[in-house]
C-alpha cells in the first residue's frame, strides 16, 4: 500500500522522455549499480491506467541481457556527493517510455504520458509534505525528429513542458536536464536531427536553471565492442554509456544546484 511509504522522507527525480530514457543499453557496465535501498523506483505499466508500484531500483533482466539506465548512475552520484540528507531516500519516477513524442500525441499537456507523469509527481509528493522534487531528467527528441519536428514547433512543445511543471509544483527554479542522441544515429540523419537538437540547446539556454548535456564519445549499442548482442542497433546508448550519461547528467545537475 502506499501508505506503507509514508513515513519515508523522498527526494524526488524524474525520469521521463523515451527508449534512452527508459533505458534500452545492453553490454558491459564497468562499475554497476548495486542494489541500495536509498534509491527507489516509483514506476508501472504505462498502458494500465494508474498502474504505480514502488519498487527498488535496479537494472532490467531480459531473458538472459541486462539493460541499464541512466538515472542509476545519477543517484548514486547524488549520494556520494551528500546531496542525500541523513533519514531521506531517493525516489526515482519512471515515467519514460520508448518511442514516444510530442508530435505522436503522448508528450503534450494533455496527453497520456505527460498526465501520467503529473500523477506519479503528485502520488510521490502527497505520501508526505516533506518530500521535495529534486529535478527532472529528460531525454527525447528522437520520435518527433524523425516526423520532421521544426524548430519552432519542438522549442514551443519542450518549453510548455517544463514550464507546466515548474507551476504545477511551484517550483520555479526546478533543475531541468536534457541531452543530445547517440551521435552515430544523429549523424546518420543529420537533416531531421539539427532542428530538433537546436531547439532543445534553445531551451536549456532560456528555461532558466536547465542544461543540455553532450555525448560525444557515448557508445550505441551498434558500437559498443564489450559483446553487445544488439549490433545494428544505433538509435540506443549502450549500457557502459547510461552510465556515462547519467555521470554527465549529474555534472550539469550541479552546475546548476551548487556544489
Amino acid at each position: 500500500m502506499l501508505r506503507d511509504f509514508g513515513s519515508e522522507k523522498f527526494d524526488i527525480i524524474v525520469q521521463a522522455g523515451q527508449s534512452n530514457s527508459d533505458g534500452t543499453g545492453f553490454g558491459n557496465a564497468q562499475n554497476p549499480f548495486k542494489l541500495d535501498y536509498r534509491v527507489w523506483y516509483l514506476t508501472g505499466d504505462w498502458q494500465v491506467p494508474k498502474d504505480f508500484h514502488f519498487e527498488p531500483a535496479r537494472e532490467i533482466i531480459y531473458d538472459n541481457l541486462i539493460c541499464s539506465n541512466f538515472s542509476l548512475s545519477f543517484a548514486r552520484r547524488y549520494i556520494e556527493d551528500g546531496r542525500l540528507e541523513e533519514g531521506r531516500k531517493a525516489l526515482i519516477i519512471r515515467a519514460a517510455v520508448g518511442g514516444t513524442g510530442f508530435l505522436d500525441g503522448h508528450w503534450k499537456p494533455d496527453d497520456p504520458l505527460f498526465v501520467r507523469m503529473t500523477a506519479m509527481i503528485k502520488t510521490a509528493l502527497a505520501l508526505n509534505p516533506e518530500n521535495r522534487l529534486a529535478a527532472v531528467l529528460w531525454h527525447q527528441g528522437e520520435t518527433d525528429a524523425s516526423l520532421n519536428a521544426s524548430y519552432d514547433v519542438h522549442y514551443n512543445h519542450l518549453m510548455t513542458f517544463i514550464k507546466l511543471i515548474r507551476e504545477t509544483y511551484d517550483a520555479p527554479n526546478l533543475p531541468f536536464i536534457a541531452g543530445d542522441f547517440v551521435r552515430q544515429w544523429s549523424e546518420m540523419n543529420a537533416g531531421i536531427v539539427a532542428p530538433v537538437i537546436k531547439a532543445m540547446r534553445a531551451v536549456c539556454s532560456d528555461a532558466g536553471s536547465a542544461a543540455f548535456v553532450e555525448t560525444d564519445g557515448l557508445l550505441s549499442n551498434d558500437q559498443d565492442p564489450a559483446g553487445n548482442p544488439c549490433k545494428g542497433d544505433t538509435i540506443h546508448f549502450c549500457r557502459q554509456a547510461l552510465y556515462e550519461l547519467g555521470e554527465r547528467y549529474y555534472e550539469a545537475f550541479a552546475g546548476i544546484a551548487g556544489r
